[in-house]
């Protein structure tokens, strides 16, 4: 009886196992297609993480995609939004700018700014106010890249 249970087990969790068809979501997907070389100016860190995000598209290539080179120049500010009565800082408000530009055989087919800003609350803890800071910079720099991603499949679409 009990090898009949542990049996019945098994083939449950094999056939779990086999079912589940996990696939990374941006790894196997086809955009149609590919960076060539890609030029970074400006802040490292959104560079960084708009080049993890976009490194890969570099990689895949078909023979029937387009190829593109892109130029992406980032800048990276922290403003104060508003102050307290004594003058301290109560909100701060994080905007990466990028300017960026597609070349289709060095022929430069789209320049567009990306502005992508949010706005959060100071902290008396500076580390942690640090740590979210490095955060929120990487959500925006994540979107920045989305937001490339999308122009140049629009481009395809035209």
């Amino acid at each position: 009886m009990n090898k009949k249970i542990s049996k019945n087990i098994f083939i449950i969790f094999i056939l779990l196992l086999s079912s589940c068809s996990y696939e990374p979501i941006f790894s196997n997907k086809d955009y149609g297609f590919s960076l060539n070389e890609i030029k970074f100016v400006g802040d490292k860190e959104v560079n960084r993480n708009i080049k993890n995000r976009l490194s890969f598209i570099k990689k895949k290539m078909n023979q029937t995609d387009e190829s593109f080179d892109l130029s992406i120049e980032t800048v990276k500010e922290k403003k104060i939004i508003s102050k307290d009565s004594r003058g301290d800082p109560l909100k701060f408000e994080l905007i990466i700018l990028t300017d960026l530009e597609v070349f289709d055989n060095n022929k430069l087919i789209l320049n567009r700014e990306i502005e992508k800003s949010y706005i959060y609350n100071n902290v008396s803890d500076k580390f942690k106010l640090e740590e979210d800071e490095k955060i929120i910079s990487e959500n925006l720099s994540e979107k920045t890249s989305e937001t490339i991603i999308s122009l140049i499949l629009n481009l395809n679409d035209n």
